[in-house]
Formats: C-alpha cells, sequence, structure tokens
C-alpha cells in the first residue's frame, strides 16, 4: 500500500470521526447534564411527549405531575427535555392603520 493510500485512510476516518462520533459524545454529554440537573419544580416533556412538573426526584425515576392528583413514575433517562420558565410576553398593541383616501 502506498503512502497516499494510507494518507487517504488515514483522513478518512478523522473525516469520520468529526462527522459522526464528536457529535453524538457532545449529545450523550449535554443529555446527562440535563438529567443530572432535574428538581422538584422543573417543567419537563417526556420522550413519550407527555408534560408535567417534577414532583420528587429519586434515583433512577423521576415522580412527574401530569394533570390535579394525577402523579406517574417516569424513568429519568425518559425525559426528553426541560422546558424553560415562559417569559412574560410585551403587550403588543395593534399597528395603526393609516387611511389612504
Amino acid at each position: 500500500m502506498s503512502g497516499a493510500g494510507l494518507l487517504l485512510i488515514v483522513v478518512a476516518f478523522g473525516f469520520l470521526y468529526f462527522v459522526l462520533v464528536r457529535p453524538q459524545k457532545r449529545r450523550q454529554l449535554q443529555s446527562r447534564q440535563l438529567l443530572d440537573s432535574l428538581k422538584v419544580g422543573d417543567e419537563v416533556v417526556t420522550a413519550a411527549g407527555i408534560y408535567g412538573r417534577v414532583a420528587e426526584v429519586l434515583d433512577g425515576d423521576v415522580m412527574v405531575d401530569i394533570a390535579p392528583q394525577v402523579r406517574v413514575r417516569v424513568a429519568r433517562r425518559a425525559i426528553g427535555a426541560i422546558i424553560p420558565p415562559a417569559e412574560e410576553p410585551e403587550s403588543e398593541e395593534p399597528p395603526a392603520v393609516e387611511n389612504g383616501g
């Protein structure tokens, strides 16, 4: 095998590392950080699309209130995202309409 062929293989592996492996590791790290940062009162959405508020954080599970007096146990790894607190929208005034007539 010539030096150029070997160089091509090394470049191909380097490309695959930066395109596939590195982004996947970054996503796994972000997911782990998200799950470690769960706390009581966080609004979450599960991987199944169920919205709720964290009521209790256990070792491998999370108790989530999904409706008044309805609490479900969800695997911690099934939490898809933490929903950021809603910001109060600014009062929008309708734009002034000019009469062209």
